[in-house]
This record gives structure tokens, C-alpha cells and sequence, in this order.
């Protein structure tokens, strides 16, 4: 007979009911798209990088034939896309005159300050070289278009009132993908600096300093920027971010679940699927995508199924 281990987990995780748990851990491939009420939807498909690649640039192009303002906010190191997007820009004479992009968050040490554009596994850096540096200069907007976090615009709803300012009233789109601990961007489950006391405070909270989760900085010892060796001692304890007020004022959300570990297997899995069908809630920040209009493409890897070694040796062999 084989018996069950049962235990509570660690009480430093987000808090969800047993029944979340479990419901999220058995969600089939064929039961995972869907389209709320909020005209949310969530769709599967190999590769959500291109999807990406592909919305980015028809959302340029647009504003180049149509000659109307665009403000996009944008995730974190994402080289390979956002050359990528540049490159089709690129190659198609498409002007980006009209664009303001927005880095969504940067790191920052214990006491605050932000990373310096020359910190090579900075956010800023990355969007900058990567992204503005590859487009052709006379394509690209002035650099004060591609906007980064900075010491100067660090403060509590700063960065949150020129998203605003530009995109009238907010950005016309906000991309990103959730990570390990249920976060947008850098708004993690828990952070004292984003305490509400209920959703619709939290909603109306805009760009802020933050304190890491350790769950943050163990998710991003995992990946290029830092090593990918999972040297936790590399990532900066502390971070300035967007805020739900940002994600809230979005016209449009577009999310990419997508994240694998070497070997084709993804610790994404399981917070993907809390994050799109488990309640909408502070405990998994991402959540709030479902409120508004938007779509998360999630990849094949995601969408399959998964098991833990949870059951043991039957009593016979032990």
C-alpha cells in the first residue's frame, strides 16, 4: 500500500487554497484557451516569441502609416525579440517617429539607486542596445523616446504620471510575461512597498523602489543575464518597477508564457496556470492582466501536462 506525505508549504510562499493548488496542477491542454468577459484571452501556440515579434512591429507599422502616437511598455532582457523587431523594422522603412517605449522596471542596490545604463545585466541596457541601438538611426525617434528607470524619475508614481502623460491617460499597450513568484514586472506577491488592503487599492498603486521576494532573485539566477548559473549572489537585492495602476490603465494586455529550463521542461508551468485560472488576487500580481482586454500566448512546453515523484517505493520493496 503506498501512503501520502502530507505537509504544509512554507509559509514565506503566496498564500493559495488546496483547491487552487490542485486544480492548477491537473488543467489539460485542451481545457487551457478561453476569452473572459473582460476580453482576456489565452491561447497555445509553439513559439510566443514570434507572436510577439509579430504584434510589436504591426503596432509600429501602424503608427508610421497612420501617423498616430503609440506608447508601449515593455519586459525585461528579451535580446533575441527585440533585435529581431528591429531588424523588420529595419528591413520595411518603418519610422518609429511616433513611439514611445517604456522599460517596465530596472534593478537597484540595497540603498536605492538605480543601475546605470553601463551595467551590462541591467534592464535599461538591454532595451537600449538591444532594442534602440539596432534600429537604423534614421528610423529611430530621439533616445529620450525610449524611456528607462533612472535615479531621477525613481520616485512613487513618477514614472507611473509619464506613462500617463504620454499615452493619454496610460499606455497603449503593456507586454509581459509572469514570473516564479506570480509578478508583473517587478510588483511581487508580498512587497510591503505594494501592501493594499484590498484589490482596488492595489490597482490604484503606480511605479515605486521595491524589495526583491527570494523567490524573484532565485528566478532570475536562472537566467543569461546573471549567469544562468544560479548565483543568487549576483542579483541585486532591490528594484524600481511599474506599478498595477500601470497595468490598469493599459488599453491592451499581451503576455507570453514561455520560459523553459534546459531539456524542454519549464518552471513557468505552474504559475502560468495560477496566474490565468486561478482567482484574481495581490497573492499572483499577473493576475490583473484578466481584468482588462488582452491576450497571453502560452507555448506548447507550458501547456503540457505535469507530475511530481510524489508517490514512493510500494511497501513491498521498501
Amino acid at each position: 500500500m503506498i501512503s501520502e506525505f502530507r505537509f504544509q508549504p512554507a509559509p514565506w510562499l503566496p498564500k493559495y487554497a488546496p483547491e487552487v493548488l490542485e486544480r492548477a496542477r491537473n488543467i489539460r491542454r485542451e481545457e487551457m484557451e478561453y476569452t473572459n468577459e473582460n476580453g482576456y484571452s489565452v491561447r497555445v501556440v509553439h513559439d510566443p516569441t514570434l507572436m510577439m515579434v509579430m504584434d510589436v512591429f504591426h503596432r509600429i507599422y501602424l503608427s508610421d502609416v497612420n501617423d498616430t502616437p503609440l506608447a508601449m511598455i515593455f519586459p525585461n532582457q528579451w535580446p533575441g525579440a527585440y533585435q529581431a523587431i528591429a531588424e523588420t523594422i529595419n528591413r520595411h522603412n518603418v519610422s518609429c517617429r511616433n513611439v514611445h517605449a517604456f522599460a517596465m522596471d530596472e534593478w537597484a542596490d540595497e540603498d536605492g539607486n538605480v543601475a546605470p545604463l553601463t551595467y551590462g545585466a541591467g534592464l535599461g541596457y538591454s532595451f537600449r542596445h538591444h532594442f534602440y541601438g539596432k534600429i537604423r538611426e534614421d528610423l529611430r525617434p530621439d533616445v529620450g523616446h525610449w524611456h528607462v528607470f533612472t535615479n531621477e524619475n525613481k520616485g512613487t508614481d513618477v514614472y507611473s504620471s509619464i506613462i500617463e502623460e504620454v499615452g493619454g491617460g496610460g499606455a497603449d499597450v503593456v507586454y509581459s510575461a509572469t514570473g516564479w513568484p506570480g509578478h508583473t514586472a517587478f510588483i511581487d506577491p508580498g512587497a510591503p512597498e505594494f501592501h493594499a488592503d484590498s484589490l482596488e487599492e492595489f490597482l490604484t498603486l503606480g511605479s515605486r523602489l521595491t524589495t526583491e521576494t527570494p523567490l524573484t532573485i532565485c528566478e532570475n539566477a536562472l537566467f543569461a543575464p546573471m549567469g544562468a548559473s544560479g548565483d543568487v549572489w549576483a542579483v541585486p537585492p532591490r528594484a524600481v518597477t511599474i506599478g498595477p495602476r500601470d497595468i490598469a490603465n493599459a488599453r491592451e494586455r499581451f503576455e507570453l508564457h514561455s520560459f523553459c529550463n534546459p531539456g524542454g521542461e519549464s518552471w513557468q508551468r505552474m504559475i502560468s496556470r495560477l496566474e490565468l485560472y486561478g482567482p484574481i488576487s495581490m497573492e499572483c500580481p499577473a493576475s490583473i492582466m484578466r481584468l482588462g482586454k488582452g491576450i497571453c500566448y502560452v507555448s506548447e512546453a507550458i501547456a503540457k501536462p505535469f507530475g511530481s515523484w510524489t508517490y514512493g517505493l510500494a511497501d513491498h520493496l521498501l
